[in-house]
Parts: C-alpha cells; structure tokens; sequence
C-alpha cells in the first residue's frame, strides 16, 4: 500500500485523476489529503491470533463471520496453539472483519495478534477452515 501526501489545494483534481482519497489531513502549515494509489485495491491481512483460540469454536465462528463480509482466504490451527488467518479483500472490510472477530466471544480469548498486510495475490474464491 502506498500512501501520499499531495497538498489539497495544488492538485486537487490530480488527485482524483490517479487516486482513491483516504482522508483529508491536516498538519500546522497546510491541509493535505491522503490517497492511497490505485492499483489493486484488494488487501491480503495474515493474522496470527494468541491464546485460548483452539478448542473453543474460534474458527466456526470465524468462518461464520466471514459471510456477513466481502472477504475470500482461511482459517486454520496451527501446531504451536495458535490460529492462522489469510483473508483477502477491501481493507476497510478487512478491518471490519477482524473488529467482528475481535468482539466475538471466541475473540475475547484473544491475547496477542500478530497482523502482516500485503497486496492480495486473488488465489482464494470463499473463505473456510483449512487443515
């Protein structure tokens, strides 16, 4: 993902002629807005969850939440007690999905995530465990 800062009033209609804005910004001396270049605008989100996260319907739940949400990968438990998810999708819906895991009642579980965020690579068609 690659962010920049273009000032707003400059090139405001460069902006939108090559870029999704994100938000509008403000530092002390001049408002910017803050675009994200448009290729692919599908993320990959790699989650390592910690904790009491296998055993307790951590993945069902996920798999279950994943349908309310516009997101393709899997979910599967590791050897170590951890659980791994790959989700694909807008960022904004994949930052909605992990808050929906987060506020599960699996989620409260929960005691360290690692988050790894790349571009999607469009591999995966749904969502479901993977063993």
């Amino acid at each position: 993902m690659v962010h920049l800062m273009i000032p707003l009033c400059m090139s405001q209609q460069l902006a939108d002629l090559f870029f999704q804005p994100l938000a509008l910004c403000r530092t002390k001396s001049m408002r910017y807005i803050c675009v994200m270049a448009s290729g692919s605008s599908d993320k990959r989100l790699h989650a390592v969850f910690a904790g009491r996260v296998q055993g307790v319907g951590f993945r069902y739940t996920t798999c279950r939440l994943a349908q309310e949400f516009s997101v393709r990968g899997f979910i599967r438990n590791a050897l170590n007690g951890t659980v791994e998810l790959v989700a694909e999708g807008t960022e904004q819906e994949l930052m909605d999905f992990l808050r929906s895991i987060r506020e599960s009642w699996p989620g409260r579980n929960i005691v360290h995530e690692q988050l790894t965020w790349k571009q999607a690579t469009g591999e995966y068609d749904g969502f479901g465990v993977s063993y």
